[in-house]
């Protein structure tokens, strides 16, 4: 049997939905035919994709190591088959909240001197890779390590690390503040697409309690309601300005590479003219 593009979108959907009768609906086909394709695919795949044995069904972990290939495979497709991107092909750029930092609009506005064949479209998704390993995105602009399989990097410059604390405590009368300073309070983790971990600190001096949270909004909002502090990159200063959150130089945590990130098949062709632009900005900042 070979596998065609329904079998993806049928495991998709039911990803997706976690429900076989939503995934129908969704498709516009019965419940007995998507039963079909999935237990089709998963035979030529001779794995278990799904696990149907509670009323809500969750991916196993090889569904789950298979759904950022089948999206990726699902959005080339209907990339290479969208007119209006064959006559303009844009480079669709991902980031999870800061894009460049301070160097954002003075790239985009060259960009688009320079390049106006090519559309630049920035897109924010909070996700680790923002959108690249799941194909949503040509590049994405990454903080710190990366080591997602199937990804290209390329370093862009530089930047240091600051404290975010609550803007009545008393943390935000410092001057500067050091992760010694940060691990007596609790801290504010984004386990989806923050930079920090536990790991930032010594292992002799990690905090004694940790908040996670989800998203770079909801991270600014447990910061400015007091539940704790954070560290991030200074780019999140410039970027994401709030009224309940100071933000303090973080002098003795090392610097973060930010880094311009791509999958390692079919890149876009104008990623070398846009890490060239980004360097060239980062250098004269």
């Amino acid at each position: 049997m070979s596998i065609e593009l329904r079998h993806l979108r049928c495991f998709l959907a039911v990803a997706e939905e976690r429900s076989l009768t939503r995934a129908a609906t969704a498709l516009h086909l019965t419940q007995p035919a998507v039963s079909r394709t999935l237990a089709a695919l998963e035979r030529h795949l001779g794995v278990r994709l799904v696990d149907r044995s509670t009323h809500h069904l969750h991916l196993t972990a090889e569904g789950r190591a298979f759904h950022e290939q089948a999206a990726a495979a699902v959005a080339a497709f209907d990339d290479a088959l969208d007119p209006a991107r064959l006559r303009r092909r844009p480079l669709r750029l991902g980031h999870a909240w800061s894009a460049f930092g301070a160097f954002t609009t003075p790239l985009l506005r060259r960009w688009q001197r320079e390049h106006p064949e090519t559309p630049l479209e920035l897109l924010r998704i909070d996700d680790r890779t923002a959108g690249l390993a799941r194909g949503e995105v040509d590049a994405a602009v990454l903080r710190g390590t990366v080591d997602t399989p199937g990804l290209v990097t390329a370093p862009l410059f530089t930047e240091p690390r600051v404290a975010a604390v609550t803007s009545d405590g008393p943390l935000a009368g410092r001057t500067s503040l050091t992760l010694a300073d940060l691990a007596a309070v609790p801290v504010i983790l984004n386990t989806v697409s923050g930079l920090t971990t536990p790991d930032l600190w010594p292992a002799h001096s990690r905090p004694a309690a940790t908040l996670t949270v989800g998203n770079t909004d909801d991270w600014l909002t447990a910061i400015a309601a007091g539940r704790g502090a954070g560290a991030s990159a200074a780019s999140t200063a410039e970027m994401h300005p709030h009224p309940g959150v100071t933000y303090r130089p973080l002098t003795d945590a090392p610097p973060v590479p930010v880094l311009l990130a791509w999958r390692a098949t079919a890149p876009h062709p104008a990623l070398g003219a846009l890490a060239a632009l980004a360097r060239e900005l980062g250098a004269e900042g």
